[in-house]
């Protein structure tokens, strides 16, 4: 297996996987979540592939095929009088292919992705799981992560 920045060719499996956590989460809130859909138009996908901001990552198999993919966005938070500015590494989405669950290949792409941001400068990296993905928040507190802070919510 490798891990390597996702490609145009890679879209058709990247947009698949995207509809897996669509309903992953359509589950969860389906108020809020439309199964069926996708976060991602593909000329949406194609920008962000090519957009050094947002570095989007695959797991590949021995034949190139994606098993699975982090999306990324790198931020900078600025200086404040009460804050300090850093740089900050944002996994917007991780997901791994149900099919290839279990062969720590979400381990794997984590792992890169931590190594990345330690490359260019990040103080951190963060990310938000949705309330009741507890197979989500099993594997991030598995691989080291902490809680940092709670939204929480009213609904009206």
């Amino acid at each position: 297996m490798g891990i390597r920045r996702a490609e145009e060719k890679d879209m058709k499996r990247v947009l698949k996987l995207l509809s897996e956590v669509l309903e992953i989460h359509a589950k969860i809130r389906p108020d809020i979540f439309v199964s069926g859909t996708t976060k991602y138009s593909d000329e949406e996908l194609r920008e962000i592939f090519l957009d050094d901001g947002k570095p989007v990552f695959v797991a590949v198999d021995d034949v190139d095929e994606v098993l699975g993919y982090a999306f990324c966005e790198i931020k900078e938070m600025p200086k404040r009088p009460f804050m300090k500015s850093y740089k900050m590494l944002y996994i917007d989405d991780l997901c791994v292919d149900e099919n290839a669950r279990g062969q720590h290949i979400g381990k794997q792409l984590y792992e890169y992705v931590l190594d990345y941001a330690r490359t260019i400068g990040c103080y951190e990296v963060m990310l938000n799981v949705w309330e009741g993905n507890d197979r989500a928040k099993a594997f991030y507190q598995k691989v080291g992560m902490k809680v940092k802070e709670t939204h929480m919510e009213v609904i009206l």
